[in-house]
C-alpha cells in the first residue's frame, strides 16, 4: 500500500463559521495505480489533493484522519519533514499552469531547482536532467526551449512543462490536478496518453483530480465520486460506469453528450445547486436535488457501505444475501 486516507477532515474557519471541505474521506492507492476523484466545482476533490501535500493555508487546515504514505503519517511531520517529500516523492501537475510557472523564469531555472534542492545533482547535471525531461514529455528542441519563458509556449507545452518538473525527481505518487482543464480535445488526449507512459515508465501511482468524467474513462482504474466534501460512490471504473449507484453519478454520467443520441430531447441536467457549505441541510446533503429523496434521507446521513469492492453512500441500497448492492 503506497498511500492510506482515513477519515481525513479538513476545515475552514471562517468568521461567519467553519467549513468541512472534506469530511470523513478515506481511500488508498497502491503503487502503479491510477486513482479518480470526481465531482462538481465545490467537491472537496482539490483541497483533498492540496491535504494529502501539506498546502491547505489559513484559515484552513487538517482537522483530523490520518494520511498514511509508506506507512508514514505526514499530518504528523513539521513543513521542513514535508518539504523533503514534495516535489521528491509526492509531486503535484496544478490546474493552471500559467499561473503556478514563475513568469520571470526560465523554464530550464524552475525544474532545476526543484532536481537541484531534492537529488543533490551539481547545476551541469540539473541542467542535462532538465533538458532529459522536457524531451521524455514531448517538448521539441529541449535544450533550445528549456530556455523559453511560460509565456512563450502554448497551454498544451506549459502543461508538459509542468508535468515534467513533477517527475523530474521520478516520484512514487503524481497528483494531477484538472491536468487537461482549457486544452483542446487533441492535447488532452496527449496529456492523458503521456500520463499513462509515464505511470507505465516510472511505475508511480496517479491521483486525478477532474470533472471530465471522459477523461476518467480513458485514464483511471479506479474512481471516488465526492459530494460536498464526502465520497458518495467508489468503485472500479467499468463498474462504475456500467451499474453507477448513487443518485449523484447516475446523473453525472447522464449528463454526457452522447454523440449517437438522435433524440432532439434537452441535455439531462442536476437540478438545482450544490449547498451553501456554511449552511449544509440536515441529512444527506444531495436530497434536495435527488429525484428518489426519502423523508429519511431529510434527516440521516448515509454510512458508505461496501460490497464486493463497490461502495455506495444511499438509503436506496442495503447489503443484499448474493453480495451486490440492489435498490429498494
Amino acid at each position: 500500500m503506497l498511500l492510506e486516507v482515513k477519515n481525513l477532515r479538513t476545515e475552514f474557519k471562517l468568521k461567519r463559521g467553519t467549513v468541512r471541505a472534506v469530511d470523513d474521506v478515506s481511500f488508498t492507492i497502491d503503487k502503479g495505480e491510477i486513482l479518480a476523484i470526481v465531482g462538481e466545482s465545490g467537491s472537496g476533490k482539490s483541497v483533498t489533493s492540496l491535504s494529502l501535500m501539506g498546502l491547505i493555508q489559513k484559515p484552513g487546515g487538517v482537522a483530523g484522519g490520518e494520511i498514511l504514505f509508506k506507512s508514514q503519517d505526514l499530518t504528523k511531520l513539521s513543513q521542513k519533514e514535508l518539504q523533503e517529500i514534495r516535489g521528491n516523492k509526492i509531486s503535484m501537475i496544478f490546474q493552471e499552469p500559467m499561473t503556478s510557472l514563475n513568469p520571470v523564469w526560465r523554464i530550464k531555472d524552475q525544474i532545476m531547482e526543484n532536481i537541484m534542492t531534492h537529488m543533490k545533482m551539481s547545476k551541469k547535471e540539473a541542467l542535462a536532467r532538465t533538458v532529459e525531461m522536457l524531451d521524455t514529455v514531448g517538448i521539441p528542441s529541449p535544450a533550445e526551449r528549456a530556455n523559453d519563458y511560460p509565456h512563450q509556449m502554448s497551454g498544451g507545452m506549459r502543461q508538459r512543462v509542468m508535468t515534467a518538473m513533477a517527475l523530474s525527481c521520478e516520484p512514487d505518487l503524481l497528483i494531477a490536478d484538472e491536468p487537461t482543464t482549457a486544452l483542446d480535445v487533441t492535447i488532452q488526449a496527449q496529456i492523458l496518453e503521456l500520463l499513462y507512459q509515464m505511470r507505465e515508465k516510472f511505475n508511480m501511482a496517479v491521483l486525478l483530480i477532474t470533472h471530465d468524467l471522459g477523461v476518467v474513462y480513458e485514464a483511471a482504474d479506479r474512481v471516488i465520486v465526492m459530494y460536498c466534501g464526502k465520497i458518495v460512490e467508489e468503485a472500479d471504473v467499468k463498474t462504475l460506469f456500467e451499474h453507477p449507484q448513487h443518485p449523484y453519478t447516475v446523473g453525472l454520467l447522464q449528463s454526457i453528450p452522447q454523440i449517437d443520441n438522435e433524440s432532439d430531447e434537452h441535455l439531462f441536467m442536476i437540478k438545482g445547486m450544490v449547498p451553501n457549505p456554511l449552511h449544509m441541510p440536515p441529512g444527506c446533503s444531495f436530497s434536495d436535488r435527488c429525484d428518489r429523496c426519502m423523508e429519511r434521507c431529510t434527516k440521516e446521513m448515509p454510512e458508505l457501505q461496501e460490497i464486493n469492492g463497490h461502495k455506495v453512500r444511499c438509503f436506496l441500497y442495503d447489503k443484499a444475501e448474493e453480495g451486490e448492492l440492489s435498490a429498494k
